[in-house]
């Protein structure tokens, strides 16, 4: 590595549609467990898509200041319950660092969505004198990493990245960056999303984006299987502690996993589509693991973008291959995503969260809903049932509209120097 400080994951909280806290999240997914289920968040009569990946029981005021919570949007909430958690599992403390060598990058693709959807009807339906001044506060997609850096007392860089579905990887890449150079000894760094909202599943199904498997939701989310026809919408939030060899030494602390290596690329394409040759998603494996020193070969877990779309699966497959060439074919690659839905801008966070469990556990969690293999997608997926094997370097994978590529590289601090 070229700079000088190495960087480490020393936490890690996870809110998701399969749990309240990353051992129940881990638990249900290397079980294989949906988290996906009709929607309960409102009536969906009239649209075309009536299940989601809800967090399920999540009060916030069982975690944050009654008064406090009620003035966040869903997602800012999920986001400091998350690093609430990551802070705890790190044993990272205000008293611990210097607070303002603690930065905070959370990432979201569409910030308060349901704040801002709720306020329209106020102002429709009682006028502009109605609307609470909470609105922008609330809405305002930096406003997760401003609640965490809050809960937390962290007074480093604090700010939101957006770059859809990619959001929450970037959000760790740029973590990775700060602390490497040294700006930051820690960064909490991750992604948020609360997108289960009429407006939001309309706007999808507008794109004719998401699943409309609506007879048996847990089956709705198949990435990779030739019957595939969407995503399916999941909300959540992930965040991971990035903490400098330096700090998590003099603070004693166990090294999860360390990042290694992150690639980031463009299409230059299209909107909502892959490129078709899937060379720039190629492209940001290639980087990734170019920064990290290691080689295809050496790879031993993929947590692919996998969202079940025509077009994704296919075209990550074949970026897959691009990048490892024959390796792609022995390495064990899983989309969680067929548990937990895309959590959009959160997903990569959480995805990145999944490959430090599975390096920790050496387990491979699989990818469910794998029935009749798409013949363009002829790698091993992990179908059904998780794999006990040792992981000492893993890749996430996270694409997004607008033709962002984001890939992060996790090596095993006990077997990768």
């Amino acid at each position: 590595m070229s700079d000088n400080h190495r960087v480490f994951i020393t936490g890690l909280g996870i809110v998701s549609p399969l749990g309240l806290d990353a051992k129940s999240t881990w638990s249900g997914m290397v079980s294989g467990r949906s988290g996906i289920d009709f929607i309960t968040a409102f009536d969906t009569d009239g649209f075309d898509t009536s299940f989601a990946g809800e967090v399920k029981g999540f009060n916030p005021e069982d975690y944050l200041d009654r008064k406090e919570a009620r003035r966040m949007d869903r997602f800012a909430q999920l986001a400091a319950v998350a690093a609430q958690e990551a802070c705890r599992d790190a044993q990272l403390t205000r008293e611990s660092l210097d607070p303002y060598r603690v930065g905070v990058i959370i990432g979201s693709g569409i910030g308060g969505i349901i704040t801002l959807s709720q306020q329209f009807e106020v102002l429709s339906q009682r006028g502009p004198k109605r609307v609470t001044p909470f609105l922008i506060p609330m809405m305002l997609a930096d406003m997760a990493s401003a609640q965490v850096s809050m809960v937390t007392g962290s007074m480093g860089a604090n700010y939101c990245l957006v770059s859809s579905c990619s959001s929450g990887a970037d959000a760790l890449g740029q973590g990775w960056e700060m602390v490497r150079r040294g700006q930051e000894d820690v960064v909490l760094a991750g992604g948020s999303e609360a997108p289960v909202y009429p407006i939001a599943v309309a706007g999808f199904n507008a794109l004719r984006a998401l699943s409309r498997h609506n007879e048996n939701p847990q089956n709705a989310s198949r990435p990779f299987d030739v019957n595939r026809d969407g995503f399916v919408m999941g909300e959540g939030s992930a965040v991971l502690v990035l903490e400098s060899q330096e700090s998590a030494e003099r603070r004693g602390v166990p090294l999860l996993a360390e990042l290694r290596g992150y690639g980031a690329t463009s299409d230059a394409h299209h909107l909502t589509e892959p490129s078709p040759t899937g060379e720039s998603a190629a492209n940001a494996m290639i980087q990734a693991l170019d920064n990290a020193g290691i080689k295809p070969g050496q790879v031993d877990y993929i947590n692919a973008h996998g969202t079940s779309t025509p077009l994704n699966d296919r075209q990550e497959t074949k970026a897959i291959k691009l990048a490892l060439g024959d390796d792609a074919y022995r390495v064990p690659i899983s989309s969680t995503k067929s548990m937990t839905g895309h959590l959009l801008g959160a997903g990569g966070a959480l995805e990145a969260a999944i490959c430090v469990l599975a390096m920790r556990d050496g387990k491979i969690p699989p990818t469910i809903n794998l029935q009749e293999p798409d013949s363009d997608c002829d790698l091993n997926y992990t179908p059904h049932i998780a794999v006990d094997q040792k992981v000492s370097v893993a890749m996430s994978n996270s694409f997004g509209f607008g033709g962002h590529n984001s890939v992060l590289v996790f090596t095993d601090p006990r077997e990768i120097e």
